[in-house]
């Protein structure tokens, strides 16, 4: 009988206690497998589409405040401005607005597929179509699909911010063509209308807008040209704040919390009380063997050896927890992927990063967990094995 078979035997020696403990490490690599990965999707998607030579004007109190609409003329002026166009957040949901909740923007069509035009992809026909017709909407392939809507149909798009004239919060847009990303991968969860469109109906917010994209000469003129802008509305009732796309794309992630922090805490809380339990677990189980440690020294094991064994149990129980939760996690993110809720946050896989990191957490957790009574296995005496009550 190896080694192998002597760690294997003493850790189902007692099935339902193993079998307990592996679903506590389970359960801990599941949180961690799936709180990294939707961490590490949030920061891929935080940085898809953004563009080195993109700024993004907002109001400097926030960028949830107006600017006026003016304001796009003036920044195209700035030196070293190359392209501008607009967009303004619509809170668009369709139907029912607990349940099909996604991204919509108000733009100003021409411009905004001038800046957009390898993020947002269309047919010319359809590019075409989509200037011309002012009702006209351009959906994403992934929200055509989960909806069913085809080219040429008209939809009812309503929004929980913006109201009409006769009470109604929602806009009949004619879906003019489907876009869809740079990448296969991209998220494509969103639609985009025309502002002037929303600008003639609404009862508030006329003349205002979201934020003002700007497409510089050179990423080498960001700096200067950002300066230049917020220098231009400095001490104005609109004040800018001028960033690069993907400083303020994490800036829009950080409205919903610090999310790195978050999932921090979270996977430390569930490691640190899952390595408490099975600590003291494996504690007790080596009390329990101590004569047969004592017995096994008797018969020649080594003091080193032992240690293996016991660092080899705890090491085979981390492992057996950890290749579960992980496996089970991957599962459930390709699934989540596939879903319409799934469809916001792009490629929800997990990576290779994230499975190498679970993996090292699993070695680090059996190492830690099984080092007391690897320890006491260790300097324990063949005397006081056998005379211990």
């Amino acid at each position: 009988m190896t080694d192998f078979d002597l760690i294997r035997k003493n850790l189902f020696r007692k099935p339902l206690r193993t079998v307990l403990l592996t679903v506590s490490i389970f359960m801990a690599f599941l949180i961690f497998g799936m709180l990294t990965s939707l961490n590490v999707a949030l920061n891929r998607a935080s940085e898809t589409g953004a563009a080195s030579d993109r700024l993004i004007v907002s109001n400097k109190i926030n960028f949830t405040q107006p600017l006026p609409i003016a304001y796009v003329n003036r920044i195209a002026t700035v030196p070293g401005v190359t392209g501008v166009t607009h967009s303004n957040w619509f809170g668009a949901y369709y139907q029912d607005q607990r349940a099909s909740r996604f991204v919509g923007f108000a733009v100003d069509p021409a411009s905004y597929l001038a800046i957009y035009a390898n993020d947002v992809r269309l047919t010319e026909a359809e590019r075409k179509a989509f200037i011309a017709e002012r009702t006209g909407v351009i959906v994403g392939k992934a929200l055509a699909e989960q909806y069913g809507w085809k080219v040429g149909q008209t939809i009812p798009i309503s929004s929980n911010i913006f109201v009409q004239a006769d009470g109604r919060r929602s806009w009949d847009m004619k879906i003019s063509g489907v876009f869809t990303g740079a990448k296969p991968t991209d998220s494509t969860n969103a639609l985009y209308f025309h502002y002037d469109y929303l600008n003639e109906t609404t009862t508030f917010g006329r003349d205002q807008i979201g934020n003002v994209a700007v497409r510089t000469a050179s990423p080498d003129l960001n700096d200067q040209v950002a300066k230049a802008i917020d220098a231009t509305f400095a001490n104005s009732p609109y004040e800018t704040s001028t960033v690069d796309e993907k400083t303020f794309a994490r800036a829009f992630l950080k409205q919903a919390g610090d999310l790195n922090f978050i999932v921090s805490m979270v996977v430390a809380a569930a490691f640190a009380a899952i390595l408490m339990i099975v600590s003291t677990t494996l504690v007790s189980a080596m009390r329990e063997r101590t004569k047969e440690i004592g017995v096994m020294k008797t018969l020649g094991f080594s003091s080193p050896r032992v240690l293996r064994m016991v660092l080899g149990e705890a090491l085979m129980l981390s492992s057996l927890g950890a290749i579960l939760g992980l496996a089970t996690s991957a599962v459930v993110l390709a699934g989540l992927s596939k879903s319409p809720a799934g469809a916001n946050f792009g490629d929800l896989s997990m990576s290779a990063g994230v499975a190498l990191a679970g993996v090292a957490l699993a070695v680090t957790l059996g190492l830690v967990t099984g080092a007391i009574p690897a320890a006491s296995a260790l300097r324990m005496s063949i005397v006081d094995a056998l005379n211990r009550r």
